[in-house]
Parts: C-alpha cells; sequence; structure tokens
C-alpha cells in the first residue's frame, strides 16, 4: 500500500517512514523542506512540494494511487503561534484543508494525524486522558484542535475514516541513528541539554524552579519517537481493518521534572551540564503527564522505551552523530 506522509522529512515523519516500510509499506514523502530535511526522506520516495498547493498535490497524487495518508505537516513552535498566529491559522488549517480536498477527490479513505497535548491547555486533572476538556491556550494547540474537529466533520460528512494521535513530549532518537531531533530552531529541553554536553552550548536555561513539584521545576512526560512511529502503525491498521475513527493519546504515563532529566544526561554523557536558571514561561502549566491507557487497550500499543535512561541515550547517540 502507498501510504502518504505529508511531513516525511522531519522528526516524527521521518521515523514513522522507517516504520512503514520495514512494516512492508510503501512510504511516499512531500515536504516543502521548510523544517524538514531532505536526507531524512530515506525511505520510499519524496516529493518536494506543499501540502498547501494544489498543483504540487494533484502532481503527487497522479504519479500515485494513495492509499492512506499519514498528516504530520505543520508549524510547531508554540511562541511563534503567539507572535504570528495567521502563520499558523494559514499553514497549519488552511493547508490541512487543501489536503482534505484532495483527498476526497482521491478516494482516499484513511488519515492519521499528529496531533498534540497541547489542545488540553491547562490540565484540570492529572493524568491527562482524553475525555479531558479541550481548552488549548495558544494559536498552534488551538490549529490542532481544529483539524480534529475538521476531521471528525468530514468523517460525519463523507465517510472519513481517521484516527487522531495527541503526543505528549516526543523526544529521543532512532536507535539506528539512521535519524534524529535536528529542529532550527531548537526549543525541545532534551537536545538543548545534550548541546552543552557536547560543548555546542554554554549552559540550558531552566524557565522556572518555582513550581509547585517536587524540585520546583516542570514536569513532562517524554514520549521515545519509535514508539510514536508503532502507534501510527498500528493506528493505519486498524483503520485498513475496518476500525472507525477515534482519538488517542500517546505518552509514557510517567512524568519526569526538567532538572531529572539534566541529572540524567549528565550520568548519560558523562559531562558536565551548566544549569542557568530564568524566569517563566508564560504558557507553561506545572505538569503534563498523560493518560496512554486507551491506546494501549485498542491499539494493542506498548512502548518500549519508558525509561528516559533510554530515551537520553538514543538521543546521545544521535547527537554525536549529526
Amino acid at each position: 500500500m502507498n501510504i502518504l506522509v505529508t511531513g516525511g522529512a522531519g522528526y516524527i515523519g521521518s521515523h514513522c517512514c522507517k516504520a512503514l516500510s520495514q512494516k512492508g509499506f510503501h512510504p511516499i514523502t512531500i515536504d516543502s523542506l521548510v523544517y524538514g530535511h531532505k536526507h531524512f526522506a530515506r525511505w520510499g520516495e519524496f516529493f518536494k512540494g506543499d501540502v498547501g498547493n494544489p498543483a504540487h498535490l494533484k502532481k503527487c497524487f497522479s504519479r500515485h494511487k494513495i492509499d492512506a495518508v499519514m498528516h504530520f505537516a505543520a508549524y510547531a513552535y508554540v511562541g511563534e503561534s503567539v507572535e504570528n498566529p495567521l502563520k499558523y491559522y494559514e499553514n497549519n488549517v488552511r493547508n490541512t484543508i487543501q489536503l482534505l480536498h484532495t483527498i476526497m477527490e482521491n478516494d482516499v479513505n484513511y488519515v492519521v494525524f499528529s496531533s498534540t497535548c497541547a489542545t488540553y491547555g491547562d490540565p484540570e486533572k492529572i493524568p491527562i486522558d482524553e475525555g479531558h476538556p479541550l481548552n488549548p491556550i495558544n494559536p498552534y494547540g488551538k490549529t490542532k484542535r481544529m483539524i480534529e474537529e475538521i476531521l471528525a466533520d468530514c468523517h460525519a460528512a463523507y465517510g472519513l475514516k481517521y484516527m487522531s494521535l495527541r503526543y505528549f513530549n516526543a523526544a529521543g532518537a532512532d536507535p539506528d541513528a539512521e535519524v534524529g531531533e535536528d529542529h532550527d530552531p531548537e526549543t525541545h529541553l532534551i537536545p538543548l541539554v545534550l548541546d552543552v554536553a557536547a560543548n555546542k552550548s554554554p549552559a540550558i536555561k531552566v524557565f522556572g524552579t518555582d513550581y509547585k513539584t517536587p524540585d520546583g521545576t516542570c514536569i513532562r512526560d517524554y514520549i521515545h519517537v519509535s514508539d510514536l512511529a508503532q502507534a501510527h502503525l498500528l493506528a493505519l491498521e486498524q483503520l485498513i481493518d475496518g476500525a472507525d475513527s477515534n482519538v488517542y493519546n500517546l505518552g509514557n504515563g510517567q512524568g519526569f521534572s526538567v532538572l531529572e532529566v539534566i541529572d540524567r544526561a549528565k550520568k548519560i554523557t558523562g559531562k558536565e551540564i551548566a544549569v542557568e536558571n530564568a524566569d517563566r514561561r508564560p504558557g507553561d502549566p506545572p505538569v503534563l503527564i498523560a493518560s496512554n491507557e486507551k491506546a494501549v487497550k485498542e491499539l494493542g500499543w506498548k512502548p518500549q522505551y519508558a525509561d528516559p535512561d533510554d530515551i537520553i541515550g538514543t538521543a546521545w547517540k544521535w547527537h554525536q552523530k549529526k
């Protein structure tokens, strides 16, 4: 089966392309390379294009009979979304609508959508399950919530089957170090910490040390990117086997503080990691931890990298190579 992977030259998309290829699917990446990397598109075929451009989509769909779509292509910087919301509504929402038009025109029935825990906003309870109210507090989270609603409407109107997967903190790298995390600018904690360990940065900034947590720093649920990829495969296979549309959280169900991650990185790398305390960032909840029970029970998903040492270890292996 031909699986179109939008944003397949990005961090999570490229790991999913590898997983698809290993499972016997044929991934076809479409990526504008605004943030993606051409050398990440190592599995299947690559098509440089923008999912918001009807001509690019028409050309891509005319070359291949697409059987399903995994949709990762999006802008994903929370701070930037606050400063420039129209950029996010145009790229994330408008471009998805254009993609859905093309999907409908080509009788594609299955979509696996890359969503986020940012759709929940400030948590009312921990752990967060799929029934938690959706109240995103930034334009990035709002765009993802809007797309989920659009998918639900397309399901009701056209019979489109979709799975929406709400990630918590994606982390780590391919255990074979063939692809990994390489953002510009980088905003994720683990690669920023490893930059300090690798002498590429003088210190890691810790934003807020006075939260109501055991050590005063934010607690997050880190989920390995390869475990995310496996969840996408399971979601796709269930859709193909006749499952109805659904929404799932993807997290490990356990939280680690910023200082705990830094301490573990010190042990794994054997390096000193300087810390610079800074003010809280607006919109950072003290604790975000997923309930993954629904995905475990219904998708048959079982994270293989639940220990943060394993997550940081694969990231360090990639970090030293890139």
